[in-house]
């Protein structure tokens, strides 16, 4: 029986990559564990990864600076629209106050009956500050963040639709999803086994235009699932491919992971990811030093150089 172990990461397209770092480093207190490229396409562009102390999958959040390629998304329905992070419980007051002259469009909301403190990155990309009880994983205590107020790791996804039905059926038929709470039109779902940063709260939009599924600055590209092994993985994805969801991937090989992409009917983009014996945070560098160094991939090598001149600098 195939299953998902809660989140594995959210990767968004972002606008300047100092900007970047700067927002989740310098404002949110997390650890950069990795600087590397996009493997995709031709032109150069960062991949960074952020995280808690430990890099736990359901922690992980990387980014592709897509501004400096002038490349631009539009955010709209049928798409994941809202990273919603898992913070201590009794924190938001910390947080209201640290954000409020950082960043943007800072403020409180209720959402099923609790707070949640509510930003966005400065590329716009909608962020949520959920409080979570008794959350195992261990926060990074960058930039001052106190260890009691560290962001544990990915608490779920919002995502936009203009209907539910069809994405509540393929969550509840293939992720596994169990149905929670409804509020007006926000549906919440809970898949994977550990919990652990696997929430799915559908938002019905019938506003906003479809949003972009292109990399492209000032949206969240995938959502990705930790399928925890390689045949679970493959499981999983015979399992989608025969109830008749043709648009998959073949396997991708992310070095530090193994990725299958599958596209939702809701129109958000999902990863089956899976950290394989040959990769993991620290198959290039040592835990101590995540992030200290600019990785690429063994056919960038040769174009180090070229690719660095390209990129740019950052201030870490």
């Amino acid at each position: 029986m195939s299953y998902l172990n809660g989140s594995h990461h959210i990767t968004m397209s972002v606008a300047g990559a100092q900007e970047d770092v700067d927002f989740h480093v310098n404002v949110l207190g997390l650890r950069l564990i990795k600087r590397t490229v996009l493997f995709d396409g031709k032109i150069p562009i960062y991949h960074l990864y952020y995280s808690n102390a430990d890099g736990d999958p359901s922690a992980v959040l990387t980014t592709f600076p897509f501004g400096q390629a002038g490349v631009n998304g539009r955010r709209g329905t049928n798409q994941a629209r809202e990273v919603l992070l898992a913070v201590p419980s009794g924190s938001l007051n910390y947080w209201a106050d640290r954000l409020k002259d950082r960043v943007a469009d800072v403020h409180d909301a209720t959402v099923f009956d609790r707070r949640r403190v509510l930003l966005r990155h400065p590329c716009g990309i909608e962020y949520q500050l959920v409080e979570v009880d008794d959350d195992p994983r261990r926060g990074f205590t960058g930039a001052g963040v106190p260890q009691e107020y560290a962001i544990h790791g990915i608490y779920g996804v919002g995502v936009h639709v203009t209907g539910p039905d069809t994405a509540v059926e393929f969550a509840a038929n293939h992720l596994g999803a169990r149905e929670g709470l409804a509020e007006g039109d926000r549906f919440a779902l809970e898949a994977g086994r550990s919990g652990l940063g696997g929430a799915v709260e559908l938002v019905v939009n019938r506003t906003d235009g479809p949003g972009t599924w292109i990399y492209g600055a000032g949206t969240i590209h995938h959502f990705a699932w930790n399928a925890d092994n390689l045949k679970n993985q493959d499981e999983l994805k015979f399992e989608i491919e025969g109830a008749g969801y043709t648009d998959l991937s073949e396997l991708r090989d992310r070095k530090y992971f193994k990725s299958i992409y599958v596209r939702s009917p809701g129109g958000a983009l999902f990863e089956l990811a899976v950290t394989h014996n040959e990769g993991g945070w620290d198959c290039d560098e040592s835990p101590q030093e995540l992030g200290k160094r600019f990785q690429l991939p063994e056919q960038f090598e040769s174009r180090r150089d070229e690719i660095l001149g390209r990129l740019e600098p950052i201030d870490i």
